[in-house]
């Protein structure tokens, strides 16, 4: 997947279009993300005691993870990321507009 928890994207398709946030989780094997502030679902929680309040409650929903790219903060702009090794043999990604190591 081309992105991870922690990365910022920009949301490039959908009723989000144009939204930047921060990936709160990633799920690799169903290729869907969580992103702050983007996909917010309602939902009715019932109140499980007598200390414990319901109400209405506001939370990010899953999205795929092709409908967003990578927020190059250099570039300021949604980017397409590569893969490059480096001289001690670790994989690292790229952006593949201004070349910046996006692993640190």
């Amino acid at each position: 997947m081309h992105v991870k928890s922690g990365d910022t994207v920009i949301v490039i398709s959908g009723e989000d279009k144009g939204k930047t946030g921060k990936v709160l989780k990633a799920f690799p094997r169903e290729n869907k993300i969580i992103v702050e502030g983007v996909n917010m679902l309602t939902k009715h929680k019932r109140a499980q005691g007598p200390n414990d309040q319901g109400g209405i409650i506001h939370q990010e929903g899953k999205i795929d993870a092709s409908k967003v790219m990578y927020y190059c903060g250099k570039d300021k702009a949604g980017v397409r990321v590569g893969y490059k090794f480096l001289e001690d043999g670790t994989k690292v990604r790229i952006c593949k507009k201004c070349g910046e190591v996006l692993d640190k």
